[in-house]
């Protein structure tokens, strides 16, 4: 039997919580101004992963319009999992999704309202490859 899978999330800089596991920054850029050794220390994350983020050209096209609007949303997440379904990020969605399986793993944005944050889809589209590799 397989172990069940271990994912959460979190918005950076908040207090670590337990279980968490593995810090994961799902963000295009790291935090400005903030060196690396200080990511951990500081609640950031533990790494930085940009390959799973929102490309910098859909966040460009997704900052142009009004983000509350939940069709402007809608379109936004589609597209970021358009993405998401494509190499690299496709192999280190597969990545994180194997990870998940064997060791507890949050991955975290700046975002504060997670339902309008592309680091839901992303968990999404995790379990839902860890659930493809269960099976296949």
């Amino acid at each position: 039997m397989k172990k069940p899978l271990t994912l959460k999330t979190f918005q950076v800089t908040a207090p670590r919580r337990r279980g968490e596991g593995l810090r994961i920054g799902a963000t295009r850029r790291s935090p400005r101004g903030v060196p690396r050794a200080r990511w951990t220390r500081d609640g950031y994350f533990d790494v930085w992963f940009p390959i799973v983020a929102p490309s910098a050209t859909l966040l460009r096209r997704a900052s142009r319009r009004d983000g509350e609007e939940p069709a402007v949303r809608r379109r936004f997440f589609r597209a970021y999992e358009r993405e998401l379904s494509k190499p690299p990020a496709r192999h280190a969605v597969g990545l994180l999704a194997a990870l998940a399986r064997r060791t507890p793993i949050s991955i975290g944005c700046y975002c504060s309202d997670e339902s309008a944050c592309h680091r839901s889809v992303l968990k999404k589209v995790i379990e839902r490859e860890a659930l493809k590799a269960r099976i296949g």
